[in-house]
């Protein structure tokens, strides 16, 4: 059996998927993109700005699932430009100082709604 995660301290999802399904312990977040949830608008900046964004979407998503950081097992990062990978990893860095989960960052050609970044995790409760 599966739990839907829904809240409304992150974006709406702008397709036909949820913002994260829990089955048995396993937490599966969508990927976050730079939405601000009130507006659903792009966060006004660049890198830096988006990957704030980004991540404080995944923590309402999993603070929703009554879970957090400390129990993320793996992230996907999906870049439009590997320039950004130093930005990025800083920032995703400082939210994960001790035991960081597995992960995988690739560059894509293009995201949605042309964002610079976007993460997805898979966490335990």
């Amino acid at each position: 059996m599966k739990k839907i995660v829904d809240t409304t301290k992150a974006p709406s999802a702008i397709g036909p998927y949820s913002q994260a399904v829990i089955h048995e312990s396993i937490v599966y977040c969508s990927g976050q993109i730079a939405l601000l949830p009130q507006s659903m608008q792009i966060v006004e900046g660049g890198i830096v700005e988006q990957t704030q964004q980004v991540m404080k979407n995944l923590e309402a998503v999993l603070n929703a699932a009554e879970t957090g950081f400390q129990n993320v097992l793996k992230c996907s990062i999906f870049l439009a430009s590997m320039d950004d990978f130093p930005v990025v990893n800083e920032i995703y860095g400082s939210f994960f100082r001790d035991n960081p989960p597995a992960r995988e960052t690739v560059a894509v050609k293009t995201l949605p709604k042309n964002v610079l970044v976007e993460i997805s995790c898979i966490a335990h409760l």
